[in-house]
């Protein structure tokens, strides 16, 4: 009988090894090689499962001569060469159902503590300093939200923000997606009427640098953004601008556009942009290291999407 081996690259839920062994799946995990260590074996493999360790790019796939499918855990297939993988006949496998609920809560999160200055205020009451005035927050109630990419994550926070009496409206490049959430709007409609932006938008050639310098004056009214999605969808030196002058009033990121394969690495070379400087200290800005994704539970339905995902394609046809 022939082995089939998944290679593990990255540790995920232990539910991942478990239901693989239960499909008949022997896994090799090795998450500390090189990436041209692991080319010499990679024509052993049926499987590769992956966050964010390194590109699997068309090198690494033409020696991958027996590889099924790639699992990567996680919404996003940047760190793949898709379209080489596909003319290989690849699959490849990712899980934006398993984190949407923690992107649509943290998305959310980071607005309401953006409005009501509760990462300040803490600090500074932590410090002895009771402020009230100077410390008025804004409310989501009566405001236009507008999404930009209107997948599972964009989906997730308009639910969430039902009860919260504002208007959400998005726009996607696919037609035809409203629901009793959201209205789908065109982008110049959005940049019209939107207070607050958020940003859930893959990272491609379009949607790198959306918004920037053009993206920011074509929006009508001063606003607050949120970007819980791809770092390079944000032109930071243009959004710092922005914020200088005050058509940003606000912005809470999750990502960067200085992020690396993972965020870990940003500070790592010691070579730290400045844009990044400015926006460490300023306080109109909230900053957290790519977690909006990151809960206890998003682990464990990641990784179960991924597994149904290979169960559904290679084991119940």
């Amino acid at each position: 009988m022939t082995t089939k081996k998944v290679l593990h690259l990255d540790s995920n839920h232990p539910l991942m090894l478990t239901q693989l062994d239960q499909l008949g799946y022997v896994n090799i995990e090795d998450y500390t090689s090189s990436k041209e260590k692991i080319e010499e074996t990679i024509h052993e493999y049926e499987g590769v499962i992956i966050r964010s360790r390194f590109k699997i790019d068309q090198s690494f796939l033409e020696k991958a001569t027996q590889l099924k499918f790639i699992g990567r855990v996680g919404a996003g297939l940047e760190n793949i060469d898709c379209e080489f993988a596909a003319s290989k006949g690849i699959v490849l496998i990712a899980a934006p159902e398993g984190n949407q609920t923690a992107v649509g809560e943290h998305a959310l999160g980071m607005l309401l503590t953006l409005f009501n200055k509760l990462n300040i205020v803490d600090q500074e009451v932590r410090r002895g300093i009771w402020i009230r005035e100077g410390n008025r927050g804004h409310e989501i109630e009566g405001k236009t939200v507008g999404i930009i990419g209107y997948g599972h994550m964009g989906n997730a926070l308009a639910k969430r923000l039902q009860g919260f009496d504002c208007e959400v409206i998005f726009h996607d490049i696919k037609d035809n997606l409203s629901n009793p959430y959201a209205k789908q709007v065109s982008l110049a409609e959005l940049q019209q009427r939107a207070d607050i932006v958020s940003l859930h938008i893959p990272q491609t050639a379009e949607t790198t640098n959306l918004v920037d310098k053009i993206f920011i004056e074509q929006m009508a009214k001063p606003f607050w953004l949120i970007n819980t999605a791809r770092g390079k969808s944000v032109h930071t030196a243009d959004l710092i601008a922005a914020l200088e002058s005050g058509k940003v009033k606000g912005a809470a990121l999750d990502v960067l556009e200085y992020e690396k394969s993972s965020f870990e690495h940003l500070f790592a070379d010691d070579t730290l942009p400045e844009p990044m400087r400015y926006l460490i200290e300023s306080e109109r800005v909230l900053l957290s290291p790519h977690i909006a994704g990151w809960t206890f539970e998003s682990k464990e339905k990641l990784a179960q999407v991924i597994i149904d995902k290979i169960r559904n394609t290679f084991h119940e046809k």
